[in-house]
């Protein structure tokens, strides 16, 4: 029974230890997490200033209609996924959203993230491009800016122009946390028809004084650029969510396998003194029976 009680000990011990690191894994996770999501709340400010110049742009120059639909052609997917394991499926789970946008089309796959790159690899989908995440909101401008540099690269060297979609964890709530594809190039035909029919709520226009062609190219470029910079910010912050999730399943299942422990440690200790009190009886009562009675005088 001694050795049942310190088996007990042992594994509480250990459990204790496993939860204190849980804890503190959950508690970075979420601080973590707060500096990305203000990153993402700030870029989105941004980008709605890049698009107030892109609709003051289509409202004072003559730009042609957009197309009616985006081609389909295979081009370029960009996987944003995580550095870190500990977030349950979250890597899986983009991995398979891309592949199945993908299909059986001849795409280019650029991956941010190892773990992403593995779950991609065992889906049959050889990354031509990996990317290392940001190690902090600082290095999100890093990120997007290398990214932007190879798409440009890659539609040189194509000679064409290539669909270039994303595919990450949005930060809205209301998304449960699922991967979207979202379409990056060409620029999206709803998005400029939206532009074009939005009446400007000033009474008068700014005044441009920029070549609208060149105005137009800059914004493209900022456009690109917060779009590119707020799916990163997103990733990064939905991977601390998700790892955050999984560390607070894990304090509860190892609460209550603690409990148990403590119950099943309760009972063979009680056992354990109960069969020590009945040692002792039994001796005493054996003691007490070979024990020589006085003679009486």
């Amino acid at each position: 029974m001694s050795q049942t009680l310190e088996v007990l000990s042992r594994r509480m011990t250990t459990l204790q230890s496993i939860r204190g690191v849980v804890r503190t894994m959950k508690t970075l996770s979420a601080v973590n997490a707060a500096p990305y999501e203000a990153a993402a709340v700030a870029i989105d400010r941004y980008h709605a200033t890049i698009l107030d110049g892109l609709h003051l742009l289509i409202q004072t120059a003559d730009f042609p209609a957009p197309p009616d639909q985006i081609p389909s052609a295979p081009g370029i997917m960009v996987v944003f996924g995580s550095d870190h394991g500990l977030c349950g499926g979250y890597n899986e789970g983009i991995a398979e959203s891309a592949v199945t946008r993908i299909g059986d089309e001849a795409w280019t796959v650029f991956s941010v993230g190892a773990k992403i790159q593995a779950a991609l690899q065992d889906r049959g989908f050889a990354p031509g491009r990996h990317f290392h995440p940001p190690a902090s909101p600082d290095g999100i401008g890093r990120l997007a800016a290398e990214l932007l540099i190879a798409l440009d690269q890659s539609q040189t060297t194509s000679r064409r122009a290539q669909q270039v979609l994303m595919t990450h964890v949005p930060l809205d709530k209301g998304s449960g946390r699922q991967p979207t594809v979202t379409p990056l190039l060409p620029l999206d035909p709803d998005l400029l028809r939206d532009l074009a029919e939005r009446p400007w709520e000033s009474r008068t226009l700014p005044l441009v004084t920029m070549p609208p062609e060149a105005m137009f190219a800059a914004l493209v470029r900022n456009h690109l650029f917060a779009s590119v910079f707020r799916a990163a910010a997103e990733a990064m912050a939905m991977e601390n969510a998700a790892r955050l999730a999984l560390m607070q399943q894990a304090e509860r299942e190892l609460n209550d396998r603690l409990d148990e422990l403590l119950q099943t440690t309760r009972s063979a200790r009680q056992s354990a003194v109960t069969s020590e009190l009945l040692d002792v009886i039994a001796g005493f009562e054996a003691l007490r029976k070979t024990r020589p009675r006085p003679e009486a005088e």
